[in-house]
Parts: structure tokens; C-alpha cells; sequence
């Protein structure tokens, strides 16, 4: 009964994820409907892409081979993948981020702050010391989250190089290192084709890891559904190359209109934009008295953070920040 007991109670050493979403806890705050929120605590693209007709086996067969192979085909050829690299795909990249730190043994991994926190998260999970100093492994979120700085790639070892957001701006990719001996570049699909429920991620680089990183994940890692939409989207370089021009205008956008309510523009990518503001905390209340979810940092009580609206929501924020 003691061993259960000690399963059952909630491990205090673990972190509380500190993330954008969560429009149920917002409601819960500031009211109204889940239907009555505009989100842009988040970072995905608010023009989805179009969904393409599913088979219906997709929905009533567990995917077979052949449907894994044609992804990660469609995935090589859109990233321009190095032949020598491995790519899996797995239900998310945040599922990746969670396995990647017990692909080796603990160490002291850096991860130059601030930035995405799952993976700081992750490695102490795992054993890891996160630090600055002369390392055995280092991530880098590049583009940055959340200030889109771009990273030069680490010389060598165990690294982690998280290009979720490299989509907008593909010739900063560091893809055409990804086959090197220790190497990890991680793909998400849900943010730039706006299908963050298909729950789709990749893992591209050094076979060695790769083939480590595939029993972690277990038999049908991505449902039919999902292999059939991003098999189909990934070959899209059309709808792709649009996509880009026009989220880069929506990002020139949104900066007129923060720059004209106060605040000041600090960069970000073109899926979502960082603002310096005098109290974050406020500009974000302000923000949610009228539905609209943006994002703070604990470690900062002046930025924020901003996605894209939807073709509704512009003349939304205008109006509450005016």
C-alpha cells in the first residue's frame, strides 16, 4: 500500500507547464463562451491549410507502412532532408521534446534563455542539468520563441535544434547539417499549416538517435487521418510559398497596429510578434476584457506576445485597443 500510495501522489519536483492556449482557463478568469474568444496566445497559422478528401480506410485502419513511407518522402522533399539523415514522424513535436533528453546519458545541457521552456523542462525530467557553461548537449529554439532570434549552429556534441517556427524563413534552416553525428532538428507541422490538432512533429537528423528514438514512440505513432493530410500538404510548396508572403504582411500588420496602441515592436517571426509594453499584465487584461487571449512571461513584466488574427479578428483588436 505504501509503494501505491507513493505512485498516486503528485511528484512536486515536476514543473508547471507555462505555455499559450488553454481558452478554458480563460473563460474560467474572464467569462464568456469558448465560441467568443479570439486566441493569439499561439503561434499557428490562423488560415489553416485545406483540409484535402480523407480515405475513408485512413479513418477505419490503423495506418500500414506505405503511409509512413509516403510521409516521410513528402517530408524529405519539402525540408530538402540530406539523404544521409533519418526522419521520423511522431504526435507532436512537443512528444519528441519529451523523449529527446533520454537519448543519452544525463549531463549538463545548455539552452541559451529565454525561449520555449518544454525543453528545459524536459531535460530536468530526465536527469539533465541546464546550464550555461561548457556542455554535453545544447538546444536552440531557431527561430527563437519568443524574440525570433536566429541561432548559429552548435560545433559539436549531443544538439537539439528545434525549427518549429523555420517554416516562414526556410533558408535560416541548419537542414543541411542535420545528418551530422549527434544531431536532432525538430519539424512542427500544426503551426505553419494552422493544424495544431492533427498533433504532428518530426525528428530529422543523425541516424544513430533517430533509430533510438523510434521504440520510444511505439507502433502507429500518427493516426491515418494525419498521414494523409500532411502527406498532401507537404507537397504543396505552391500553397506554401503563398502562405509565407501573406503571413509576412499580416506580420507588417499587426506591428502598425501595436506600434500605433503603444507598443513596441521586438521582433518574433511572421506567426507570431513580441511587443514591449509598460505592464504586460495590463495589456493583457485589457485584452481579455474583450476576448482576445494573448501571451505574458513570467520572467518578464513588460513583453508580450501576439499571434496572427483571422480575417475577423483584426477589426476585434483594433476595436480593444483603441
Amino acid at each position: 500500500m505504501g509503494f501505491l500510495r507513493r505512485m498516486m501522489e503528485p511528484d512536486m519536483r515536476i514543473e508547471e507547464p507555462d505555455h499559450g492556449g488553454g481558452i478554458d482557463a480563460a473563460t474560467a478568469r474572464w467569462g464568456g463562451r469558448r465560441a467568443d474568444w479570439l486566441d493569439l496566445s499561439t503561434g499557428i497559422n490562423p488560415r489553416p491549410y485545406p483540409l484535402p478528401d480523407i480515405p475513408a480506410e485512413a479513418w477505419t485502419s490503423l495506418p500500414d507502412r506505405a503511409a509512413f513511407a509516403a510521409l516521410e518522402m513528402a517530408a524529405r522533399q519539402f525540408w530538402r532532408i540530406p539523404d544521409e539523415a533519418a526522419v521520423i514522424a511522431a504526435p507532436g513535436a512537443s512528444a519528441l521534446i519529451a523523449r529527446i533528453p533520454a537519448l543519452m546519458p544525463p549531463g549538463r545541457v545548455a539552452i541559451p534563455e529565454p525561449t520555449y521552456n518544454e525543453h528545459a523542462r524536459a531535460f530536468r525530467a530526465c536527469g539533465w542539468t541546464v546550464s550555461d557553461n561548457a556542455c554535453d548537449a545544447t538546444v536552440i529554439v531557431h527561430p527563437n520563441n519568443p524574440d525570433g532570434r536566429l541561432h548559429p549552429l552548435p560545433e559539436t556534441g549531443f544538439r537539439v535544434i528545434d525549427e518549429s517556427f523555420c517554416d516562414v524563413s526556410p533558408m535560416a534552416s541548419h537542414m543541411p547539417s542535420a545528418a551530422t553525428p549527434g544531431t536532432i532538428i525538430l519539424k512542427s507541422f500544426g503551426k505553419f499549416w494552422g493544424l495544431a490538432g492533427a498533433r504532428l512533429g518530426f525528428a530529422v537528423g543523425d541516424p544513430v538517435l533517430v533509430s533510438r528514438l523510434r521504440p520510444m514512440l511505439g507502433p502507429w505513432a500518427v493516426s491515418g487521418p494525419t498521414l494523409a493530410i500532411a502527406t498532401t500538404a507537404l507537397q504543396d510548396g505552391d500553397w506554401a510559398e503563398t502562405t509565407r508572403n501573406r503571413l509576412a504582411a499580416d506580420a507588417d500588420r499587426l506591428d502598425h497596429i501595436m506600434h500605433q496602441a503603444g507598443a513596441v515592436p521586438l521582433g518574433g517571426t511572421t506567426l507570431f510578434r513580441l511587443y514591449d509594453t509598460p505592464d504586460c499584465a495590463q495589456w493583457q487584461e485589457r485584452l481579455a476584457r474583450h476576448h482576445i487571449l494573448s501571451r505574458v512571461f513570467p520572467y518578464s513584466g513588460r513583453w508580450l506576445r501576439l499571434g496572427l488574427p483571422d480575417a475577423d479578428g483584426w477589426a476585434r483588436l483594433s476595436a480593444a485597443l483603441a
